[in-house]
């Protein structure tokens, strides 16, 4: 099948998927393609190795799956055709559950393989045949060296969120995967950021790859955010005001340690809240239950720590709270990406103190804007120095200085005054 991976598809029909896919396309609510799924799904039906630089909640899920899912469909053999690694195992779920949809009408059928559980189940799985293989890269590794899983005869490989498996370290494993599996394959690698170390392993991996480049740097246009100037001890009080708002549907509440997301979850539950935490030293069924609650709406806050959250997708986040700053600059993004997804409107608020101010200087210079500076009534901090205020900017036609973040538009959705708690 030739197609013209210039074209701007009208539809996933313009496509000509296999016709059990679109009958998938169709259950899953699609109708017109989302702009990482337009200029990949083209490019990857002839065969492209394809290079996608997105955030997550983008669509590209969606993307790849359907190109694995329509040559698997059309060149119908045995055996464990396509891979996809994530860095996480809530990823991996989410990929898995997505795969379920698309392949409703199909007979295709997945593995999901990841750590923290028995291998007997998945062993067991791998034995019955999947033509997919979607798996974190310790499991997969171990189930490769242990000769549980063969990948001799795949076809096309997906790495998703390659920065983040760089950032939890799981490069050198990847590089070890790579060489199980031939050489005559379809490569599709896809990165929010392209750290130096993913780009040295797309240089490695990918043959002449048709590049999408919808990342950025700077947050989704869909997320109003802005960061409030707060005294430590008063950042319970804050979260609990900005809870209480009618438009606070469902947060994602961030914290520095795993001690801290375990203490504050409590500390909101005692409170009245539907919270829960989610942190690495919980087991995978605890972390399962947690994610459960919050995508079916038995909790309405989720406490987490950066690691525990990487790969989360989970619709109708209205909020994202970082009670603490992020790590490092680049998290910012990540973190408050989490709301604002698939074209919908959120709100995100970091929670800065004084010691804070490097990671604040740090973090505007990446995303190369200031970030909104907001005054909650009853939670005023103590003015913030000089030389960290951002500097005014004018308006095209002068007069008055615009805001920053947010494109200098006044924000529609953030607390103008009110008392707290």
């Amino acid at each position: 099948m030739t197609m013209n991976r210039d074209r701007k598809p009208g539809g996933f029909r313009d496509f000509n998927l296999h016709r059990d896919l679109e009958r998938g396309v169709a259950d899953a609510g699609f109708t017109e393609p989302r702009p990482i799924q337009a200029q990949t799904i083209g490019a990857g039906l002839d065969g492209d190795d394809i290079l996608g630089l997105a955030q997550t909640g983008t669509g590209k899920t969606a993307a790849f799956g359907l190109i694995l899912l329509d040559w698997i469909l059309r060149g119908r053999r045995r055996g464990v055709q396509a891979l996809v690694l994530a860095p996480t195992r809530e990823l991996a779920a989410q990929i898995g559950a997505e795969l379920d949809v698309l392949a409703k009408h199909t007979r295709i059928r997945h593995a999901l393989i990841y750590g923290g559980v028995p291998q007997v189940r998945q062993i067991s799985r791998l034995q019955r045949g999947p033509e997919i293989v979607v798996g974190c890269p310790g499991r997969v590794l171990d189930l490769i060296e242990q000769g549980h899983l063969d990948l001799s005869g795949v076809e096309g490989v997906v790495l998703d969120e390659a920065d983040q498996m760089f950032d939890m370290g799981f490069l050198p494993t990847v590089r070890r995967i790579m060489d199980a599996l031939p050489d005559q394959r379809q490569t599709m690698l896809f990165s929010a950021t392209m750290p130096q170390e993913v780009r040295h392993l797309a240089d490695e991996m990918l043959i002449d790859p048709h590049v999408v480049e919808l990342a950025s740097r700077a947050p989704a246009a869909t997320i109003d955010h802005g960061l409030v100037m707060i005294p430590e001890r008063r950042k319970r009080d804050l979260l609990e005001h900005l809870l209480d708002r009618p438009d606070c549907r469902r947060a994602i509440v961030f914290t520095r340690t795993k001690r801290r997301t375990r203490a504050l979850a409590e500390q909101l539950n005692k409170a009245g809240y539907r919270a829960v935490g989610l942190q690495g030293n919980l087991s995978q069924s605890q972390r399962d239950r947690a994610m459960r609650g919050f995508r079916e709406q038995q909790f309405d806050v989720l406490v987490a720590t950066d690691i525990a959250a990487r790969g989360i997708d989970v619709s109708g986040v209205s909020h994202v709270i970082n009670y603490d700053v992020p790590s490092t600059p680049e998290q910012y993004t990540h973190r408050i990406g989490r709301t604002g997804r698939a074209e919908l409107e959120g709100v995100a608020c970091t929670f800065v103190t004084g010691e804070d101010h490097a990671w604040l200087r740090a973090t505007e210079r990446m995303i190369g804007a200031p970030i909104r500076r907001e005054t909650i009534a009853g939670f005023e901090a103590e003015p913030e120095p000089a030389a960290l205020r951002p500097a005014p900017r004018r308006s095209p036609g002068g007069g008055a200085p615009r805001r920053g973040g947010g494109g200098g538009q006044a924000p529609k959705r953030w607390p103008r005054g009110g008392s707290p708690r």
